[in-house]
């Protein structure tokens, strides 16, 4: 009996080459990059339902120029929406992983993405906190623009793109690195097309949701094509 694992005369960069493939056949075996975007789309498209029958919550109301009334306000309702929303979803993730582990007999690496989910939704959480309880700006003062870049990427949308980043490196995925970042561009520089003009404040926020929905459904889409197309048939 012998240890060796290495035959007689075989060819270590033959070998080294096999491993590679393996590993690399491993990772594809190992992506469901369709189903995180597929449930971050559902919880983007149901936030704009939150916003359109909650209330905003007005504070530190004061008269500015021509008379008019300002006011600071945020949605509580939504807020809440995000993160309960956002932590059920990488649960979802999270069990949907280890099914298709579990059925092509694999292992995954999907409790990074999903702990790093869950800690950048707290830190949505904190930093909104933050804006409410300590407001360090004097009313009625508009925030940077490098603060408002933050703000955005703070918020629960631009965390879901920071989580992507992350398992875009866990899986070395580079279209879903791709994706991740054109889908923060997204968020961090809003495009709505015009769209929501007199719509009122409670379809304020349907458009931008619209469309980071949307990117996110394309690319599940996208991706779940693609695992298709390389099944072996």
């Amino acid at each position: 009996m012998t240890s060796d694992v290495v035959a007689a005369g075989g060819d270590p960069r033959r070998l080294l080459a096999d491993a590679r493939d393996l590993a690399r056949r491993v990772r594809l075996a190992q992506r469901v990059t369709w189903l995180p975007l597929l449930v971050l789309a559902v919880v983007t498209f149901g936030a704009i339902l939150v916003y359109r029958f909650s209330q905003p919550v007005l504070s530190d109301c004061q008269t500015v120029q021509d008379g008019q009334v300002a006011c600071r306000g945020w949605y509580r309702a939504a807020q809440f929406y995000w993160w309960t929303a956002l932590l059920l979803a990488y649960v979802v993730i999270a069990g949907g992983y280890l099914r298709v582990a579990r059925a092509r007999g694999l292992g995954t690496r999907v409790r990074p993405y999903v702990l790093t989910g869950v800690a950048l939704v707290v830190l949505s959480a904190a930093a909104t906190a933050v804006l409410i309880y300590l407001d360090p700006l004097p009313f009625p003062d508009e925030p940077s623009a490098a603060a408002q870049l933050l703000l955005r990427l703070l918020a629960p949308t631009g965390v879901m793109g920071l989580a992507l980043l992350v398992l875009a490196w866990l899986e070395r995925h580079p279209a879903l690195l791709l994706f991740a970042l054109g889908y923060l561009a997204v968020v961090l520089v809003p495009v709505n097309f015009g769209w929501g003009v007199g719509w009122g404040l409670q379809w304020s926020f349907a458009p931008q949701l619209v469309i980071n929905g949307g990117v996110l459904l394309l690319g599940s889409a996208g991706f779940a094509l693609a695992q298709r197309l390389r099944r072996p048939r």
